[in-house]
């Protein structure tokens, strides 16, 4: 039997909770709480400014990284396991669910 992976690409605003070392602990997601079950992973890529020629003022801090997590949740401990990609852009305090892919 062959694995298949499917995604859902989405940009749909979520809250994440973070343990106190700023690592995601729970996604709400479409009136449902999912889990963190693995250990997540965490980077940052850089907004295309000079595509978007977004302009702010000087001194408003850091205005190019865009902060990834993908974590793999669940709904309960016998539910099965998806992906989610999460984006926060910079200037914003909205957490995005990017995507869900799970495996069949």
């Amino acid at each position: 039997m062959t694995a298949i992976a499917s995604e859902t690409r989405l940009d749909a605003p979520v809250d994440v909770r973070f343990t106190a070392k700023g690592t995601p602990l729970a996604v709400r997601h479409d009136g449902r709480i999912w889990a963190v079950a693995a250990e997540p992973v965490h980077w940052f890529a850089r907004d295309s400014w000079w595509e978007s020629r977004r302009s702010v003022p000087v001194g408003i801090g850091n205005v190019v990284d865009i902060e990834h997590w993908r974590v793999q949740v669940r709904l309960g401990t016998n539910s099965t396991l998806r992906t989610f990609e999460l984006r926060l852009d910079p200037l914003s305090e909205q957490w995005l669910l990017e995507s869900i892919s799970d495996s069949h």
